[in-house]
């Protein structure tokens, strides 16, 4: 992402933003994340609402390492045969889910900045309809109208270009096609000292919007807002990331949005 497309807050050097966000989530990967902002794991997973016997077919190693804010699979609705693109998958738990319910007629495609979250998630891939590429979420590297379904699990809050991403899934979205994610948002904007901070910004406080400016951006894309509910289960776990949480009013929510069939 070069500088054009991302709108940091003054301070916030963009370099210094990706190598922090990289550092947590190849520590993630490599199971080695000591002391992180948010909780991982199979634990937080069912708690959010994944259905045990879901998790039970998935490849472990990826679910030790799920670290989502939400449950946005159900409101998805995947059907057999239909073609999905994961947005910063990570080690792949939601690809790998996503590829169960599409069947090995449907395909799934992982996209994620993060070289040691990929090589992870392409190291447990066996026969399943599930690839993964390194991109960008605000560049994505596919046509127009190349899936029927966008999934992202707190990832777009990491994007200082939010707009950009949502217009990017709305683009490679079919019409009538389908967006579903899980992110965090606040009640109260970011104050400049809070967004300053590139490891807040990693642990998915610091880069979060406001919930209607966030809601405002995917309707800026063109795509309808269906569902919007709040995910209570989901709590930070360090008391740094509660303290930031408390004052800004971060939380996880899941949406569904669905492109037009029409202009």
């Amino acid at each position: 992402m070069n500088a054009m497309t991302r709108s940091l807050p003054q301070g916030v050097d963009s370099v210094d933003l990706d190598r922090h966000i990289a550092e947590m989530y190849r520590d993630v990967a490599r199971g080695t994340g000591d002391g992180l902002h948010f909780p991982l794991g199979r634990p937080i997973a069912e708690a959010l609402g994944y259905p045990p016997a879901l998790l039970d077919g998935l490849p472990p190693e990826a679910v030790d390492s799920f670290a989502g804010v939400g449950y946005h699979l159900g409101l998805a609705g995947l059907r057999p045969g239909e073609r999905v693109l994961d947005l910063g998958s990570g080690s792949g738990t939601d690809a790998f889910a996503a590829a169960t319910l599409v069947g090995p007629d449907g395909h799934v495609t992982g996209v994620d900045m993060t070289v040691e979250q990929l090589d992870k998630a392409e190291s447990l891939v066996l026969g399943e309809p599930v690839s993964f590429r390194h991109a960008r979420i605000e560049t994505l590297p596919f046509a127009d109208a190349s899936f029927d379904v966008v999934i992202s699990n707190g990832v777009v809050n990491l994007s200082p270009a939010k707009r950009q991403v949502f217009a990017q899934a709305a683009r490679v979205l079919r019409p009538g096609g389908r967006l579903a994610l899980a992110d965090i948002v606040t009640q109260r904007p970011i104050a400049g000292r809070t967004a300053c901070r590139a490891d807040l910004w990693a642990a998915c406080i610091a880069g979060a919007s406001e919930r209607d400016v966030y809601l405002g951006d995917i309707a800026a894309s063109g795509l309808e807002l269906r569902v919007v509910r709040d995910n209570p289960a989901y709590v930070f776990t360090s008391q740094r990331a509660r303290s930031a949480a408390a004052k800004y009013g971060a939380h996880s929510v899941s949406l569904l949005a669905v492109k037009p069939t029409t202009a």
